[in-house]
């Protein structure tokens, strides 16, 4: 998709289309083991090898919005995605981030932020996160920094 389609597209159309664009970027990262869960893990990542990362994920959900600390690590990380022209973008429904990004056996609690990483041979490419980075790029252009989107239901 182009920058063209992407901005004759209606705004909930443009929604529904990223949130899946979303979704298949997070199973395919998840498949090719370029995905890093967990705001700690991600700050790890960021400070060791910042040019590995691709796309970033931030999610927070009503029992987490007056986490104060939560909120630090988001301004912290925030700022330095865009320091590192990192896109970036909100989804409110952490337990469904989690559901994408976790394995059936492993419950996970930290999915408030996902890292989705360049493999180190680069040869993982995903015509679905171009239209996210054009997405960022269209809602960066329209002062929104930090777009939300919502992952489609099961």
């Amino acid at each position: 998709m182009t920058l063209e389609e992407v901005l004759i597209q209606k705004p909930t159309e443009r929604a529904q289309c990223t949130g899946k664009a979303l979704e298949e970027v997070l199973v395919s990262a998840k498949d090719n083991d370029s995905i890093t869960v967990g705001v700690y893990e991600s700050a790890k990542v960021m400070n060791l090898d910042p040019d590995s990362v691709s796309f970033c994920v931030l999610a927070v959900d009503e029992e987490f919005e007056c986490d104060i600390a939560l909120q630090i690590h988001f301004t912290l990380i925030q700022s330095f995605c865009f320091d590192n022209d990192i896109s970036i973008v909100r989804v409110s429904d952490m337990q469904r981030l989690a559901e994408i990004v976790g394995d059936k056996a492993e419950q996970l609690e930290d999915a408030h932020c996902v890292l989705i990483t360049n493999p180190a041979d680069g040869s993982w490419e995903d015509p679905a996160l171009e239209k996210l980075h054009l997405f960022c790029e269209e809602s960066r252009r329209l002062n929104d920094w930090v777009p939300e989107i919502s992952l489609p239901e099961r």
